[in-house]
């Protein structure tokens, strides 16, 4: 069996998408530990007008940068479901020890969203039914490793912009100011664990938050709090292609965890940003709309990903954490999958399995 990524099939309305309510957080520190509280959260600070924020400024003096080799998994949010588990709902008489079908992080969510639109996408990710819920991971297929190893190789002064321009625009409490003398830690952040259901797919998935609104009358999360993006606009290219490519992925990652404003940098060739401007998701696909050719549909993204964990249930029986349903896009391809059975792909630590039964 494979499932179709070509987004004509996808065209119908979109399915139903509960608001996401979030149930959890934790930190993660410099020595990438998961800490239960929420330390590493930041605030929002308006800037001025003409920000002339250097994002150049300490790289790479003072830039502390994640080892993207270093694999965790999941072990984030596993980490804090032992924390939280007799907070979840349980089921009355069941072998499943969590009321959910899926366990996953943004990140994959929001790749699954981007790839009808998106031919040039590899990827492949694990999945493991233990207890009768199925875990979503990254896969490590050989494609798949070499696409990501050029993408951070080429994307590593992109990443240290992105966070230079947090610090800009952040502060470490709530009445303090920002402080972009310091280092720039790209391991420590502030994560939420959301609940929701897209169509009759219950989930629980992490996502990290760059800030929240300072201002004590802010809705309840997720909608308090605030994603911080940078782009640069100053050639033609670059202006046509942001509605098209850059809004398109911004609007997937921040629409599936709930959060309802981007402030966006927009950076000269000298990685000065010049203007700051705020985005309210639910406008993004409004803003496509306008495009000439009117490059993508929000509902043809979320059919395809309702459609890809239906596609999981039915692959993916066998409840065994030693099992993995490995489910790959190749470029311009559907996606297929293959098992393997105690082998190199297996994600679930041991620590989580025994503690869970």
């Amino acid at each position: 069996m494979s499932l179709s990524t070509q987004f004509n099939n996808y065209v119908n309305e979109a399915p139903q998408f509960q608001p996401r309510v979030e149930v959890g957080s934790f930190s993660i520190d410099s020595e990438q530990r998961v800490i239960h509280d929420r330390s590493r959260m930041r605030y929002y600070v308006e800037p001025h007008q003409d920000p002339q924020f250097d994002l150049m400024d300490g790289y790479p003096d003072r830039y502390v940068k994640r080892d993207e080799s270093v694999r965790t998994s999941l072990y984030p949010i596993l980490r804090w479901i032992l924390t939280n588990k007799s907070h979840l709902k349980q089921k009355a008489s069941s072998s499943s020890a969590l009321d959910l079908d899926f366990v996953t992080d943004r990140g994959r969510l929001a790749r699954l969203l981007t790839t009808p639109y998106n031919n040039l996408s590899i990827w492949s990710l694990a999945v493991t039914k233990f207890r009768g819920t199925l875990y979503i991971s990254d896969g490590e297929t050989e494609a798949a490793r070499q696409s990501e190893a050029h993408l951070i190789e080429s994307h590593e002064m992109g990443l240290y912009l992105g966070h230079k321009f947090v610090q800009y625009m952040c502060s470490d409490t709530i009445d303090g100011l920002p402080d972009p003398s310091g280092v720039v830690n790209a391991i420590e952040g502030f994560y939420i664990v959301v609940q929701t259901r897209l169509e009759d797919h219950s989930l629980l998935f992490s996502g990290h938050v760059d800030c929240r609104d300072k201002d004590p009358n802010a809705p309840d999360p997720p909608a308090c709090y605030v994603e911080l993006k940078t782009a640069g606009v100053h050639t033609g290219q670059q202006r046509y292609n942001f509605p098209r490519y850059k809004l398109y992925k911004w609007w997937a990652q921040t629409y599936v965890l709930g959060v309802p404003r981007i402030v966006a940098g927009f950076q000269n060739e000298d990685k000065i940003v010049e203007s700051v401007e705020t985005f309210e998701v639910s406008d993004i696909p409004r803003i496509a709309e306008q495009c000439e050719g009117n490059f993508w549909k929000p509902n043809v993204c979320m059919n395809f990903c309702s459609k890809f964990l239906s596609f999981v249930k039915k692959v993916a029986t066998e409840d065994d954490p030693c099992v993995v349903y490995l489910f790959s896009r190749e470029e311009s391809s559907d996606v297929t999958y293959s098992v393997h059975r105690n082998s190199s792909y297996s994600f679930l630590p041991d620590w989580y399995v025994e503690k869970m039964d």
